[in-house]
Formats: C-alpha cells, sequence, structure tokens
C-alpha cells in the first residue's frame, strides 16, 4: 500500500520495517502510519490493521500471499462475482464474471502455459482447495470497498526468464493501481483520520 502496482511498485510500506510498539506492530511512512496486531480467533489466524491519514486519503491495501500450489489446485469464490481481468502490464481492465474471463479459467491453474495476467475479482471471500488442503482467506472493511486479487502466473513472466508464481490476495480497493481507480475504487479515510479492517486466514485438511 497505498498501491498496489503503480509508483512506487508495491506501495510505500512492503520494503520499511516494522516495529514493535506494545501488542502491535506499526510502519511509518510519509503519508500515513499502518499498524497491525496479529492473533488467533476461533482456530483461525487473525490480522488487524488500523491505518492513520489525513481525511480523504484514497489507497488500496493487498495480503501479498504467494502460494505454492500444485497443477490440480482449484479456487473457489462466491459467485458469480463481476472479475476484472488485467490481461498486459498497464492495460485496462475487462470485465467479466468469474470463474470464466476473456476465455481464460481463473479457477483453475492447470500446467504453465505461458500465460500470466492478473485479475480483481469483487467478492470477500476465497477458498483455495490443493488436495487433501484448503485455505480460506476473508477480508472485513467496514464502509469501504473489498475484493480478491488473482496472479496467476504460469510460465507468462518476466520475458526471458519466467517461472511459475500464484498469489492470493485479498484486497482493500478494487484496483491494482489506485491513480487508474474510479470513483469506490479505492479505501478512503473518513474524517476520524482512521480506517480500519481484519484479515482473516483458516486452513483445514481433510483425513
Amino acid at each position: 500500500m497505498p498501491t498496489v502496482r503503480g509508483l512506487p511498485d508495491h506501495g510505500d510500506a512492503w520494503s520499511r520495517p516494522w516495529r514493535r510498539d506494545g501488542h502491535r506492530d506499526v510502519v511509518e511512512c510519509p503519508e500515513f502510519r499502518l499498524t497491525r496486531r496479529l492473533g488467533t480467533d476461533a482456530g483461525a489466524a487473525v490480522a488487524d490493521y488500523t491505518l492513520t491519514a489525513e481525511p480523504g486519503y484514497r489507497f488500496v491495501w493487498a495480503a501479498h500471499a504467494l502460494l505454492d500450489l500444485s497443477q490440480a489446485a482449484r479456487l473457489a469464490v462466491e459467485g458469480p462475482a463481476v472479475t476484472r481481468l488485467y490481461p498486459d502490464e498497464g492495460a485496462r481492465w475487462v470485465t467479466g464474471t468469474w470463474p470464466r474471463v476473456s476465455g481464460i479459467p481463473l479457477d483453475r491453474l492447470g500446467p504453465d502455459d505461458g500465460t500470466a495476467v492478473g485479475a480483481v475479482v469483487l467478492a470477500p471471500h476465497v477458498s483455495v482447495h490443493d488436495g487433501q488442503d484448503t485455505l480460506h482467506l476473508s477480508l472485513e472493511a467496514p464502509g469501504q470497498p473489498v475484493s480478491i486479487a488473482l496472479w496467476r502466473n504460469l510460465g507468462g513472466f518476466p520475458r526471458g526468464v519466467p517461472y511459475r508464481s500464484v498469489g492470493v490476495e485479498p484486497l482493500l480497493g478494487r484496483v491494482f493501481d489506485r491513480t487508474a481507480a474510479q470513483d469506490d475504487d479505492t479505501a478512503v479515510v473518513p474524517a476520524s483520520g482512521e480506517v480500519t479492517w481484519r484479515l482473516t486466514i483458516t486452513a483445514n485438511r481433510r483425513s
């Protein structure tokens, strides 16, 4: 944050050190202060975030979860859900409906096919199924737009030395680049000067 794509790439916060402050972790950036508290709730891992900034400040935030998944893995989102597909770096999104947009089955990974796309699914929850294992990711942010970002790189990026990389990333906002956002596509700091949100992650294994 405050952006995923754009300048600076991956935003200001991700490359800065966190410092411990009581029961919370804090990172200070020029335009905002971000705090995080990690815990558990009924068997789930929970991360509670608070951003402090000037009222009206617009931003996006993503939990940058890169997962080591098999070719048989599949993604499940309650649908149909509006989905924005970014076919090329910097290109305008193409709108469709989960799970297939522009002929791409976003819910399936499969073998490397030389493609790499990003997508934003307008849904607050996603489940990742891989063999006996299931990972559930959920995002709550009262009064703010939430979605799921997907980076589906099956050997299509970068040019010349491609590799496989899959990101399933709860997203506060509905775009990768805040400078390309339309109305209601970013989180906005209210008059209180604070935005709060919760990321919940649960893992299950079939016996």
